[in-house]
């Protein structure tokens, strides 16, 4: 039996790295882009340009959407919503929870089983063993779509029949990240304040985020039980630690807006009453209005 014709529409960095693991993976595809060159390299892979969103639509069984925004998938699909009919839709656009929960309403008015799809790895890892790619909304159209995204590579994970999970998990996911490179890169401005070089730095703060990766599980254990056992360390002696970071930063005139905010609201859970308690309290404290 041959394999599912695809359609890929968008062909930026992610949508052409997702086009050609499914030419390597034997899938018939066809691809779509509004810049319609940057098809070229596609083409001489195998891969069909389609010269309307329409045709690119009716050629695959499984239409896979990547470009900038949901605006642009509002768009671009607009009027395809005939076309789409009965097709499996995965929308791997970077979105919020809202817009993938909305596109899936949309969806479903127009008889379209939609999944979205976060990809947690950079394009050139698509379609290799490093690939890690969530998934979520229509369970049985993942289970359908399940074999042709094995082309994709690495991890692939279906999170739930919620459309907005794997979207939850992205932003979760990249606001970790961003938080912890925030903190990296005052540390190493801190760090070159007192003439330690980056290099020999980093050396010591790999394994800084070893610890932290450590503590990573107890504090989930903490949110999910709701108990914030704050015997080994607590907010009262986190804060402490804060103010001397903060103090000698502005010493050496570093902006410490990043400590500054964690520093307030540490401060104000100990202010309602939970200063005895694990900084892991803050995820609480964070979803209450201020």
């Amino acid at each position: 039996m041959g394999k599912t014709s695809i359609t890929v529409i968008g062909l930026g960095p992610i949508g052409q790295a997702l086009a050609g693991a499914f030419l390597k993976g034997g899938h018939s595809t066809t691809v779509w882009n509004r810049t319609a060159d940057k098809a070229g390299p596609l083409i001489g892979q195998g891969a069909v340009r389609a010269d309307s969103v329409t045709e690119a639509i009716q050629a695959g069984s499984i239409v896979v959407i990547c470009v900038l925004n949901y605006d642009a998938v509002r768009s671009v699909l607009e009027f395809a919503g005939e076309a789409l009919a009965g097709k499996i839709l995965i929308n791997m656009t970077t979105g919020s929870p809202f817009q993938a929960r909305e596109m899936a309403e949309w969806a479903a008015g127009n008889n379209i089983d939609y999944i979205d799809g976060v990809i947690m790895t950079l394009p050139p890892a698509v379609g290799t063993p490093e690939s890690a790619i969530m998934y979520s909304g229509s369970e049985s159209a993942y289970r359908t779509a399940q074999s042709s995204l094995a082309s994709l590579g690495g991890l692939s994970d279906y999170l739930g029949e919620d459309p907005g999970r794997a979207s939850a998990f992205d932003l979760a996911l990249i606001g970790l990240f961003w938080s912890s490179m925030g903190g990296y890169l005052h540390a190493l401005a801190l760090a070159g304040a007192e003439q330690i070089g980056a290099g020999q730095f980093s050396k010591y703060a790999q394994k800084m985020i070893g610890t932290l990766s450590d503590l990573m599980t107890e504090v989930a254990k903490h949110v999910d039980e709701g108990h914030y056992p704050g015997d080994l360390s607590n907010l009262h002696s986190a804060v402490a630690g804060l103010e001397n970071i903060i103090h000698t930063s502005e010493r050496h005139q570093i902006d410490a807006g990043l400590l500054r905010a964690f520093h307030s609201l540490a401060k104000r859970a100990i202010d309602m009453g939970y200063g005895d308690e694990a900084v892991s309290r803050l995820t609480h404290v964070l979803r209450m209005p201020n």
